[in-house]
């Protein structure tokens, strides 16, 4: 979808479906001292959205999930496919919670989600605040050494939402769009700007005035100051060396 016809939709306007709602508690994961609680489960019923979470739904390491701009993660279903072509029919891949996601959602994905939208969703209001930047954590739960890897690659990151107003949700509830302050920066042209390792000065100027969460804002400004883009090593590979290291 083109930026003219995102900057062109009538609002407010219904544009997607949730399949599931998930969570998970945090539990010891596969690395010495590491916790996760990506293994969500479906809820059925209402669920209450929270502050900075669903109800029932934790994180693992605080210091780089959850949060208010990382309250709900969502992920698209229809990358699943994708995901199976290339590897496989891997029993994870087999229903939504692969990818630690709390709302697996339909007709969305990275080129049609805006930064900075509003969604309401249920009697929740909610705002896309930052795409996903993978860590090694999907390296362990696909059994895939490269996988944060190849999730960034692909740009089938998935994004996460901010909690305008609490509220409660439940899978089938409509995905309606209110507001859409940035049509011109969909989710994936700034990742592309993450995994491209862009340092141009005009362009990363153009990014820092959008409304970006306190990461992804240190993520660019650190560009813009050293002219040079971030190592990825530790989130993507953690305590192990890359595959072919």
């Amino acid at each position: 979808m083109g930026h003219g016809l995102l900057a062109r939709m009538k609002l407010p306007q219904a544009i997607g479906q949730v399949r599931a709602v998930l969570t998970g508690r945090a539990v010891p994961y596969t690395r010495p001292g590491s916790f996760s609680a990506i293994a969500k489960q479906p809820v059925s019923g209402p669920v209450a959205v929270l502050a900075e979470s669903l109800e029932g739904d934790e994180q693992g390491d605080r210091r780089v999930h959850g949060g208010p701009d990382k309250a709900v993660h969502v992920y698209t279903w229809a990358h699943y496919a994708t995901w199976r072509a290339e590897l496989g029919a891997l029993p994870v891949l087999a229903a939504p919670g692969a990818f630690g996601e709390n709302l697996s959602v339909d007709d969305l994905d990275e080129q049609n989600v805006c930064m900075g939208d509003e969604w309401q969703i249920g009697s929740a209001l909610f705002a896309v605040s930052q795409g996903r930047q993978p860590c090694w954590k999907l390296n362990d739960r696909f059994g895939v050494p490269d996988m944060a890897r190849r999730v960034q690659d692909t740009g089938l990151t998935g994004w996460y939402l901010r909690v305008l107003r609490q509220g409660t949700l439940r899978a089938d509830d409509a995905v309606t769009l209110v507001a859409r302050p940035h049509p011109d920066w969909p989710l994936d042209r700034v990742a592309a700007l993450i995994r491209q390792r862009v340092c141009a000065p005009a362009v990363l100027r153009e990014v820092l005035a959008l409304p970006l969460p306190p990461s992804w804002r240190r993520l660019f400004e650190r560009r813009l100051a050293q002219g040079q883009a971030e190592s990825w090593a530790q989130r993507l590979w953690g305590d192990r060396p890359a595959p072919g290291a």
